[in-house]
C-alpha cells in the first residue's frame, strides 16, 4: 500500500485518511496538514481515519507531544481518531496513552461512526 495523507474540510470536522508506513516523518508531515487544514478553516474538530502497513515506532511515538507543541495542537483541538488495521493499533494506543499523559488530546474508538458521535456529540 502507497503511503497516502488527504485531509479535507467536512464543515464540521476536518477529515484525515492516514494510510501506509507510519514514520516520524509521515507523522510530522501528517500533523502539520492537518494544523493547516484546521488554522485555515477555524475548526479544531479532526476525525481521522487510519489504515496502517507499519505502525511508528514506540521512539517515535514518544516524540509525537513535541511535533504537536510546534503545531500548536493543545486542547483546543478535539481529535477522533479510528484505526482499521488490527496490527496496528496497540501502537495507535500506545501513542494515545502518551498524548493524553502529556495533556495532549486525542481518542482511539473502534469504528468511524463511534468516533464521529463522539466528536460533535457533547461527551
Amino acid at each position: 500500500m502507497d503511503n497516502k495523507i488527504e485531509v479535507t474540510f467536512e464543515g464540521d470536522y476536518v477529515l484525515v485518511i492516514a494510510d501506509g508506513d507510519k514514520d516520524y516523518r509521515y507523522m510530522e508531515t501528517l500533523w502539520r496538514e492537518i494544523a493547516e487544514a484546521c488554522d485555515q478553516h477555524g475548526c479544531y474538530n479532526v476525525l481521522g481515519i487510519g489504515n496502517t502497513t507499519t505502525p511508528v515506532e514506540a521512539v517515535e511515538g514518544y516524540d509525537l507531544p513535541t511535533i504537536f507543541r510546534e503545531l500548536r495542537i493543545g486542547q483546543h483541538y478535539r481529535i477522533a481518531w479510528v484505526e482499521q488495521q488490527q496490527d496496528a493499533r496497540a501502537m495507535v494506543e500506545f501513542v494515545v496513552t502518551v498524548l493524553n499523559n502529556r495533556g495532549m488530546p486525542g481518542r482511539l474508538f473502534d469504528t468511524e461512526a463511534e468516533a464521529r458521535q463522539w466528536l460533535l456529540g457533547s461527551d
